[in-house]
């Protein structure tokens, strides 16, 4: 009999547990159709977010690689009027930084201000290639949590039109719905919206790194063919 008893009352904290546990999927399923489309399309906007971060994180770390000794061996090249060796080793490289000095050196024997300009225009076409898409993480980081409050406001319509039409036999099961549907989507935006921003911000925190880079070898390529012959 105490046997009896002692399994009856596993099952019973068993089935307790089980009634407790949370799960998300369930969340989501309960939270009615408005919901789920406002979830899906969260989902879609965070899967968007994580290939644009990644796809820029490792354009970013490619662009920001320079050889240490790629300068000296300009100096050198420029120094020695061996203008093509220059042209060919900036083109080997294949970085914005590289490529800026190659259209700086493609314009040598024009006014200083000419190549000055020069590599104005191509660095402000590095920078935009840089920053490709990123504000794309910016715009989701602002719109993910509107749409999860969307959500939230869905919600609250659906939990009061079941209190509308209770006709004052409420219940907290008929206005769940509604609840799911304002809690799981202001949730979701919010997760979202935070992944998106700290991306985003990683991101130009990367570029402009590789932007000062990129500026301060146009210095340093400008200060070379100011230096006396």
């Amino acid at each position: 009999m105490i046997s009896f008893f002692q399994e009856n009352k596993d099952l019973l904290e068993e089935a307790v547990q089980e009634e407790k546990t949370l799960s998300i999927y369930k969340l989501i399923m309960d939270g009615g159709l408005g919901g789920q489309i406002i979830i899906a399309l969260l989902f879609v906007l965070l899967a968007v977010a994580l290939y644009i971060y990644f796809e820029r994180f490792f354009a970013i770390k490619s662009a920001s690689k320079v050889d240490k000794n790629f300068m000296n061996q300009i100096k050198d090249f420029v120094s020695n009027g061996n203008l093509e060796s220059a042209n060919a080793l900036c083109k080997s490289k294949n970085t914005p930084t590289a490529r800026l000095i190659g259209k700086g050196i493609s314009r040598i024997g024009k006014p200083l201000d000419d190549i000055n300009t020069a590599i104005e225009t191509a660095g402000k076409l590095e920078v935009y290639q840089l920053e490709k898409n990123v504000s794309v993480l910016a715009t989701i980081a602002g719109a993910a949590p509107m749409i999860g409050f969307l959500g939230t406001v869905i919600g609250m319509i659906i939990a009061i039109h079941e209190i509308a039409n209770a006709g004052g036999q409420i219940d907290i099961k008929m206005l769940s719905d509604g609840l799911y549907t304002a809690m799981t989507t202001t949730v979701a935006g919010l997760i979202v919206g935070i992944i998106a921003y700290i991306t985003y911000n990683h991101l130009v925190v990367r570029t402009n790194k590789v932007v000062y880079q990129m500026e301060a070898k146009s210095v340093e390529f400008l200060d070379l063919l100011n230096e006396p012959v």
